[in-house]
């Protein structure tokens, strides 16, 4: 057997995951904009409009409900073959699902086709992204010494932030346009200028080298015929957990960034220059908290921080929801930050602390179906929950409860989740983990 020792280039690493994350988060939330403000209008006009924003808030949710498949796939070929790979692939899907967006015709042109190639192409992008923050986040935690974990984890996540900041000022620019040149060809811009964001992307990944922990797999001979059969087997309570611990998260950055813009427009009659005007600072808040916990998290464990964050996200909502019915704008801007520093603590933690669960081996399915699993459960049908629930009883406790009830589910699912050290040895009982917290 050739034992190798291949060489750890984490900045080099953490940056080309950073910006392939950057990419693909800004594609994905792309749609989500374009879903609440533009798609009712262009591919469901048949309906009534606050029916036809549920229904395309309907088709965002889509694109999570296709992540898993896209987790089974990438995973199994992530732990067979390798990380960067899949990370080339999974990123030229996304640029290329998300450019052919922004060339479709609309409903007006070829009626029931048009919502039919739209979904389809949601589908693309949503196995895209099912395989890619997995191996985004195991090559940049493979490639860093574990006191350091932490840190480089959490400004990897600020790449999702950024992507996020990015698309919604290009919507904030093409929402200047004239209604009819919006809804004619405006629409089309933030979704094709996706494609020079991917060759810069692409390039950037190619040239990365492979995990170092993934070379050290192939040359033990632990290289798994099945990968994701065997997470099945023998972890699957370990996906259930990792799926449980992000559904907070995953709530709130959706309800944030998606329907806080329908909830503007439809309950305090604010149109969507104004509350993208409210929103756009506040996601500055994502990019700055996230790098600030990770240090804390290297010092006191990656685990607390997360603790403290889903905590956090227990109580906030009801601050957020309270302060956007001011309709004040210092006061609005005021609850998203609050909002976006317990998310950012525990959304932080996600590369560092889930990496820690499944063993080198397993680690591509484990993670990246885990993942994927909780966005279907947290992000996926947030918004169109959360306008049901404002339809139905016209106030948004209903909402500000169902948030903080997503949030306890994370906080109880990580005090239950056992976890491995950072080369996949032997795993900590649950039951010592919860004693050591307490």
């Amino acid at each position: 057997m050739t034992t190798t020792h291949p060489q750890r280039t984490p900045v080099k690493a953490v940056l080309a995951s950073w910006l392939g994350t950057v990419i693909e988060f800004y594609d994905f939330f792309i749609y989500g904009l374009a879903s609440s403000l533009i798609f009712a209008r262009l591919f469901f006009p048949a309906f009534d409009p606050l029916v036809g924003t549920l229904i395309s808030l309907s088709t965002f949710g889509v694109g999570y409900v296709a992540r898993p498949l896209g987790a089974i796939v990438f995973g199994h070929f992530g732990d067979r073959l390798g990380r960067k790979s899949m990370l080339v692939v999974t990123l030229t899907m996304m640029g290329a699902s998300t450019f052919a967006i922004g060339l479709l015709p609309t409903y007006a042109t070829v009626g029931v086709l048009a919502p039919v190639l739209l979904v389809t192409l949601r589908i693309v992008q949503g196995l895209s992204l099912g395989g890619e923050y997995g191996g985004a986040v195991l090559m940049t935690v493979e490639h860093t010494p574990e006191r350091r974990r932490g840190l480089v984890g959490s400004l990897l996540n600020t790449g999702a932030g950024v992507g996020t900041l990015t698309s919604n000022l290009a919507f904030l620019a093409v929402l200047q346009l004239p209604e009819d040149a919006l809804l004619s060809w405006g629409w089309r811009i933030p979704f094709l200028i996706s494609a020079v964001l991917v060759v810069v992307g692409v390039a950037a990944r190619v040239t990365l080298a492979e995990s170092p922990a993934f070379v050290a797999v192939q040359d033990s001979g632990e290289v798994r015929r099945l990968p994701i059969l065997d997470v099945l087997r023998s972890d699957w309570q370990r996906v259930i957990l990792v799926a449980l611990g992000t559904v907070g998260a995953g709530v709130v950055v959706t309800m944030t960034t998606v329907f806080s813009l329908a909830y503007g427009r439809e309950a305090l009659q604010l149109t969507n220059s104004a509350m993208l005007a409210v929103l756009l600072p506040a996601v500055v808040a994502t990019l700055v908290f996230p790098p600030l916990f990770g240090p804390i998290a290297d010092r006191i464990g990656v685990r607390t921080v997360f603790l403290a964050g889903a905590a956090g996200m227990v109580v906030l909502p009801f601050a957020w929801f309270a302060l956007l019915d001011t309709r004040q704008y210092g006061l609005m801007l005021l609850g998203f930050v609050l909002l976006f520093l317990p998310y950012s603590a525990n959304y932080a933690m996600f590369p560092a602390y889930f990496s820690q669960v499944f063993p080198p081996a397993l680690r591509y399915s484990g993670m990246s179906l885990g993942f994927t699993i909780g966005t279907i459960a947290g992000n996926a049908f947030a918004p169109a929950i959360a306008t049901s629930i404002l339809g139905r009883t016209g106030s948004w406790a209903g909402i500000a409860w169902y948030m903080a009830g997503m949030a306890a589910v994370s906080f109880i699912a990580a005090v239950l989740m056992p976890i491995r050290d950072t080369e996949g040895e032997s795993a900590q009982p649950a039951t010592a983990l919860g004693t050591a917290t307490a």
